[in-house]
């Protein structure tokens, strides 16, 4: 999966932004992985993926009851 700020799989991520500042002047930090110095306010600061969340998909029971019926005709 590549794109817009995405990463092949094994490289890093890159902001677009400071969060901060907003300043897109970033660049990699000394301090490790995932961690950004910013050249316009000189904030260094990390990123992590946590991973993906979904919604539980929870429906009403009156929902699911009318479906049922539609399916049963």
């Amino acid at each position: 999966m590549s794109g817009a700020g995405g990463a092949e799989p094994g490289q890093r991520a890159v902001p677009f932004y400071c969060p901060f500042c907003g300043d897109e002047d970033l660049r990699p930090h000394e301090e490790g992985h995932g961690t950004w110095l910013c050249s316009a306010c000189r904030r260094a600061f990390s990123l992590k993926f946590l991973g993906l969340v979904f919604p539980e998909r929870h429906v009403p029971a009156e929902h699911d009851r009318s479906i049922t019926q539609e399916e049963a005709r």
